[in-house]
């Protein structure tokens, strides 16, 4: 079966820089729909026609992916509003900032704890592969009809490098 829209592809990747640095790496295949909300446009082009066994292998821009970087989603807050286990790395969705956080931090964003000082926090809403262009390595390694479940909702479940809100550990972020 070749890839269409409204079919589920298992993909599995090597994302890296363009200086070569991989990034992330997946050996076992995560499913995606295509035609969905599960992947960037850029490589929902790439993948049409290609079946199992294919390899794909694309330069995906900034405004292609992630986004230009954007300095006005940075915020300093203060310290002391924050849990005391806080550690860089840890996230929180913008709707479950804490208390006294600035009024005007966006809260359709999800912010990255990137620096720990001892009077304020520094959170950036950015993904953090914002400003960065990439280079992807994607293998098919099946394809499939879609349910009409998946059609209905828009994915197959997995969201290309979705990360999971609210004081993770810092490593237990998932690019995918």
């Amino acid at each position: 079966m070749k890839i269409t829209e409204q079919c589920v592809a298992a993909l599995s990747w090597t994302l890296s820089d363009t200086l070569g640095e991989e990034l992330d790496v997946l050996h076992d295949p995560v499913e995606f729909l295509i035609g969905g909300d599960d992947l960037f446009q850029v490589i929902e082009d790439a993948l049409q026609g290609c079946s199992a066994g294919n390899t794909v292998n694309l330069q995906i821009e900034p405004e292609q992916g992630f986004g230009e970087y954007n300095e006005q989603l940075v915020f300093l807050e203060p310290r002391s509003i924050f849990p005391a286990e806080l550690e860089e790395g840890m996230t929180f969705d913008g709707t479950a900032l804490p208390a006294g956080c600035n009024p005007d931090t966006p809260q359709d964003a999800l912010y990255t704890v990137t620096e720990i000082y001892p009077e304020h926090v520094v959170l950036d809403g950015n993904h953090p592969l914002a400003g960065i262009a990439l280079r992807l390595s994607l293998t098919v390694r099946a394809v499939r009809e879609a349910t009409e479940e998946e059609i209905g909702s828009g994915t197959a479940g997995t969201g290309f490098f979705r990360i999971t809100p609210m004081l993770q550990a810092p490593g237990s972020d998932s690019l995918h």
